[in-house]
């Protein structure tokens, strides 16, 4: 059975590293290392240890320029000490069949990297972006997520309904075109929505859909399925103990690790 490696990557306002690191480890995973960029670039740490990498959640730069825009200009362009782009690392990475798993910030940073959505294979080409919340305010609640059972995700496959926390202001999912948002839908990208807690349906409903997204979007993944970014903190949901009301006994059957777990799964051929 294969070896699972994680990493995730912290640094310049990232702040869930532990939980995200914590989470993978309870999933399954070998080993789960937490590394700053700032030593990816400086060439102290590689990727090619790891098969599993994670993008936690934070607010990268401030969001300055908007949530994660700066970030993604540092992947791009910065070079380790030997004059080679840190991004050939995470394309190594990718093409030799690693995973990856962006969360919040983390979703924003891959979005706007390109390695989301990707439609027609085309990677680290920009074809969505996530803006402000329709409500105008920072959303901080629980909310229900179902997955796409056509999807390609390795990290949704086999889950249904979730009850785990958003925690962002610019969580609106922004299509350059409503030709994209069909191909989104058609080619089965949309790997999780918010849904209405009573009818389990894909809604547009504030408080129910926090941001707004068309199609009720919360999550994203690629061609490949070994690619997904949501907006929801699968990590925060790591005990029963962590629900709002599991002193009432209201314990969803699904933890956030399941998610985490899918990608484990994956990897060691489950």
């Amino acid at each position: 059975m294969a070896r699972v490696n994680a990493l995730v990557i912290t640094g310049y306002g990232t702040n869930c590293e532990q939980e995200c690191a914590h989470s993978v480890r309870e999933a399954g995973a070998d080993s789960a290392d937490i590394i700053y960029f700032s030593d990816l670039a400086a060439g102290h740490s590689r990727l090619d240890d790891y098969n599993y990498l994670i993008f936690p959640g934070g607010f990268l730069d401030g969001d300055d320029l908007g949530a994660a825009q700066a970030a993604a200009q540092r992947w791009r362009w910065l070079e380790t000490e030997d004059g080679k782009p840190v991004l050939d690392q995470l394309k190594a990475f990718f093409d030799k069949g690693g995973i990856i798993l962006g969360i919040c910030n983390g979703f924003q940073l891959l979005v706007k990297l390109g390695l989301l959505p990707a439609v027609g294979g085309k990677y680290f080409e920009r074809q969505v972006s996530l803006s402000y919340n329709d409500s105008g305010r920072y959303e901080d609640r629980w909310v229900h997520l179902k997955s796409n059972a056509d999807s390609p995700c390795v990290f949704t496959k086999g889950l249904d309904t979730m009850y785990i926390p958003v925690r962002h202001g610019e969580g609106k999912i922004i299509p350059k075109d409503e030709a994209l948002l069909e191909e989104l839908k058609n080619q089965n990208l949309v790997a999780l929505q918010y849904v209405h807690p009573e009818t389990k349906e894909p809604t547009q409903e504030y408080p129910y859909n926090p941001n707004g997204s068309p199609c009720a979007i919360a999550g994203l993944t690629d061609p490949s399925g070994r690619i997904l970014g949501l907006m929801p903190h699968p990590e925060a949901f790591n005990h029963p103990t962590n629900h709002p009301h599991w002193t009432r006994g209201e314990v969803s059957d699904e933890i956030g690790i399941a998610m985490l777990k899918g990608g484990v799964n994956y990897l060691k051929g489950l």
